[in-house]
Order: C-alpha cells, then structure tokens, then sequence
C-alpha cells in the first residue's frame, strides 16, 4: 500500500481531492490496473451502529462488528472492491486478494488511527463449499466504500473508491467531498412513527428432531466413530411484518456487550446478525490470540445460586472433558503451524447475561511466517462447533442437523491493511430476511450427554435471540 503525505483535513477541498483522484487515475493509468483510493479522517465521536442503521439500504451490502465493554466498533456500507471464494483454498485466494488489493491501493490521512485505512471485511461458511440457495457464499471478502469506526474516543471515517483509467472523477469527488462533509457533522436520522418497533406476533417452525438426532450421534459416539459433535437447532420464525436487523441488533448488542455484536448483510434483503461470545483468532502487533470455549450451564437468580452454578460446572467431568477436547485440538494445530501456544494449566469461567461456560485463553508470537488468514484456515472450524477428530465428525453434521448452517458456526471478521485483525464464530445468531428469520443454537455432544439436557441448554441459547427480536 502506498501511503502519501496528504492530509485531507489540511487540504480540505474539492480541488485537492479532485487532483489526489486525477493522481490515482494517472496511476492507473501507467500501470495498466485499476487502483484503490483510501481517504481516511479522524472525525467527531460516532456511533458506528448508529450511522449504518442512518444509512442502512436493505439493496446494499454491509457490515457491523462491536465489543461494548471494549469501546470498540466497526461497520461498512457498499463496496469498492470484493471477491468470493469456495474449497479448501478459500482462505489462501482470500488472502490473495488482499495482498493484490493492498499492492494497488493509494492511502491518504489519518492511516494510522484505530481502523484507519481500508479494512477487508470477511465471511466464511462453516461448511467449504456453498449449498444451493445459500444467502452466502462459502467465503466472501469486500473492501467497503464507507467505513466508521470506534476505538475508545476516537472515531475514524474512511472512503474507498475504486479508480480505473476510465472512472469519471467530477461524480466520485462530488460523492466523497458530500460524505465528508456528513460525517463531519453527522445528524442522525430521526424514525418515523411508522418505523417504531412493534412487537410481533411470531409463528415458529423447527427443522428436524433435534432430541433424535442427538440420540443417534450419541450412538455414534459410543461406537468409536467420534468423540464430540456439535450440532444445532434452526427454528424458523414468521412475523406480520417485516424485520429490521439492526433494531434487532442494538437489542443484542445491549444485552450482551461482553460479547461480538454483528451484522452481516448480503445486499439482497438477508442479513446474518448476532451476539457471538467465541472469538476465533485475533492478530494484533505480531501476536495471536485465541480461546477454548466450550461446556455450560445457566446463570443463577441471585450471587449464591449463580456462584454454585459456576463451581458446578468447574467440577463437571462431562463439560470439562468438552473443553478439554476444543483446547487440545487448538493448541496442537498452532503446534503445528510451528507456534508455541501459551495458556494457563485450568480452565475458567466466561459469565454472559444468560449462560456461563468454561473458557481458557491461549495466545502465541506470530514471527514472520504464519499470517492471520493461515492461522484462521487451520483453527476453523474448531471442536467448538464441529467435533472431534474434526473430519469425521464434520462429515457428519449436516445429515444428522437436516438443514444447510450457512454462516452459523463460520470465522467471521476482518484483516487490515498492516496485516492484524480479528474474527469470531458466528453462533447465538438468526438468518433475517423480511418477515422471516431463522435462529440457530448448538451444543456439544459428548459421552455422557442427554439429550434432554442438550435440548435445554439450545432452549436457553435461543431464548435470548427470541427475545430480541420480539423487543
């Protein structure tokens, strides 16, 4: 990437950004390719969420990602640049195009804030290949055309365009310089009376039985086929009208800010949102960052209740042998990426508003040859939403399920243009699209699993999607 010594807030005119789109066009020119155009500006302070659901266009493709009690959050609407990919090398042509994207692309301003410069937002599927009628792609990379992030006090804005040796410069400045002075002096947008949430009343349907399905899987168990299997529960949901998905949002994002609020638009009506407590990798200053999350149990009434609930669970040797497992198979894959993982000697207690699991950290140096998206490729997915040995157990999710998971159990996130960034697994999360959305909730089974108990502990992870989108 190359970053120039312009700064829009000090050349702040539809000359001087006409002259820096005219250099990128020049660019392109002389090299025969088209060029990415980066304006980034440190702003007033945003909401990110805010500003997408102000500019929210159901036609458009977008993306939000927030941690509440880390004062961080990120969303993008539109797209300069992107690229799909399926197979078992997604993640390498992923990381492909960022790295071809990022050799064209001419950075200007505040490149170096929190979120400065272009992000590359990323979805993959849980399954490598797409299923007929799947909303996503088994993976998809773009380049927004607007970006509003926060970190802490600082909020950044960033314009991305995409210049080629034809593009029109009068419209992409006139754009940029009306942006500009938008977020400058951003001014939400009031909802009309009409658009105040209702609740709805909601008819459900569930594919499958999920209580039989984990009968069979615990047979399979007990045969030696596999050691864990994480299967999930879609329930299809009906309303009298059409729901807004990030109105949901914001209700998730407000009862769960310990953990990642999303969204994730396709630009054909369907957005996959919800309120994931799993981060999957997270690269920052040469270090990686991971974590086993697996085994749980519900939140007590009060401290005594919840307190001997936690202990409960630290002492339950079906849910530690759960977690166990998802940390073994982590920590031998960084092994095997030539990685030394470091974490403590027990597991601990990760508490949500509504469920409790046992959770153990693990971090390693990343030294010079393993990248974020080669990392990602060989965690995901790990034994927290396949299985164990994860091939086979994986082979068999989709016929004992009955549906196709989509996103749900997917790396979800973004890489930046220094090479860090962060993804989680999409779980605790709903497919919506107009008046209809599909929840999804999973659990691990393993030897000594009920499948009543199973079964509860879904009904305790959907209930608080359900409640959401009846808010």
């Amino acid at each position: 990437m190359t970053i120039l010594p312009l700064h829009p807030a000090e050349h702040a005119s539809p000359d001087a950004l006409r002259a820096f789109l005219a250099d990128c066009r020049a660019a392109a020119v002389k090299d025969g390719h088209a060029k990415l155009a980066s304006i980034s500006l440190a702003v007033e302070a945003l909401d990110p969420l805010a500003v997408l659901e102000s500019i929210f266009d159901p036609g458009e493709p977008h993306f939000y990602a927030e941690r509440p009690t880390l004062e961080t959050a990120i969303s993008g609407a539109e797209v300069a640049v992107a690229h799909e990919a399926q197979g078992a090398r997604r993640f390498t042509s992923v990381q492909h195009f960022i790295d071809e994207t990022l050799e064209h692309t001419i950075a200007v301003g505040d490149v170096d804030a929190p979120f400065g410069g272009p992000h590359f937002f990323s979805a993959f599927a849980f399954q490598a290949e797409a299923e007929a009628g799947d909303p996503f792609p088994a993976a998809r990379v773009f380049v927004p055309r607007w970006q509003v992030a926060r970190a802490g006090a600082t909020t950044t804005a960033v314009a991305n365009l995409l210049i080629t040796a034809e593009s029109e410069l009068g419209g992409l400045a006139e754009r940029v310089w009306r942006a500009h002075g938008k977020f400058s002096r951003f001014r939400y947008r009031e909802p009309a009376a009409a658009e105040e949430p209702v609740l709805p009343n909601f008819s459900t349907h569930e594919t499958g039985d999920y209580r039989a399905a984990v009968a069979q899987a615990l047979a399979r168990i007990q045969a030696g086929e596999f050691e864990k299997i994480v299967l999930a529960r879609a329930i299809d949901l009906a309303t009298p009208q059409p729901l807004h998905p990030l109105r949901v949002l914001n209700g998730l994002r407000q009862r769960f800010p310990e953990c990642y609020a999303f969204s994730l638009a396709n630009g054909r009506g369907q957005s996959f949102i919800g309120a994931s407590p799993e981060r999957l990798v997270r690269v920052s200053k040469g270090v990686l960052e991971t974590e086993a999350l697996a085994g749980s149990i519900r939140r007590g009434a009060g401290a005594s209740e919840d307190a001997a609930l936690g202990a409960s669970l630290l002492r339950s040797e079906k849910d530690r042998r759960e977690q166990r497992l998802v940390l073994e198979t982590i920590t031998d894959r960084l092994t095997t990426l030539g990685l030394k993982p470091e974490f403590p000697a027990l597991a601990g207690l990760r508490r949500l508003a509504n469920v409790q699991h046992l959770h153990t950290p693990v971090r390693a140096v990343l030294g010079d040859k393993v990248r974020l998206l080669t990392a990602l490729g060989w965690l995901h997915p790990t034994p927290a939403v396949g299985g164990t040995p994860a091939d086979v157990a994986i082979a068999r999710i989709r016929a004992l399920e009955g549906f196709s998971r989509g996103l749900y159990g997917g790396a979800i996130g973004w890489v930046n243009a220094r090479g860090g960034g962060e993804f989680f697994v999409g779980i605790r999360s709903a497919l919506v699209d107009g008046a209809r959305a599909r929840m999804y909730a999973g659990a691990g089974i393993v030897a000594g699993s009920s499948p009543e108990k199973e079964f509860a502990e879904t009904e305790l992870k959907l209930k608080a999607m359900l409640d959401a989108l009846s808010a």
